[in-house]
């Protein structure tokens, strides 16, 4: 069945960088969007970032523009996302989630799959 495991979340201090993964298996994940989901302490899950099948366009939410990038490998079934300049406020549980088309979407009910999440902590 589908599987998302995300890795690579930890404390950091702020302005400091980590970079998540998140590989995939069994699905075909070379035309499948993906996205970056966040649930910050007592908050909803928001979308941070997104990516189409070929990595041809992506979206990222206005708090994480110029400091967050969403890349992928659809050699390696690999989703990746590097955050640079972390903030307090970056805190969160990050998953990855795959989308239901080649296409990525602002709407959550279009991303069905989603992993387990790594945990993220930005404190001095």
């Amino acid at each position: 069945q589908e599987k998302l495991v995300e890795s690579g979340g930890g404390l950091v201090q702020p302005g400091g960088s980590l970079k998540l993964s998140c590989v995939a298996s069994g699905f075909n994940f070379d035309i499948y969007a993906m996205g970056w989901f966040r649930r910050p302490p007592g908050k909803a899950s928001e979308l941070v970032a997104a990516i189409n099948s070929n990595a041809d366009n992506s979206y990222y939410t206005d708090a994480v523009k110029g400091r967050f990038t969403i890349t992928r490998d659809n050699d390696l079934n690999t989703l990746y996302l590097e955050m640079n300049d972390l903030r307090p406020e970056d805190t969160a549980l990050y998953s990855c989630a795959s989308g239901q088309g080649p296409l990525f979407s602002l709407a959550p009910h279009s991303y069905p799959n989603w992993g387990q999440g790594t945990q993220v902590n930005v404190s001095a």
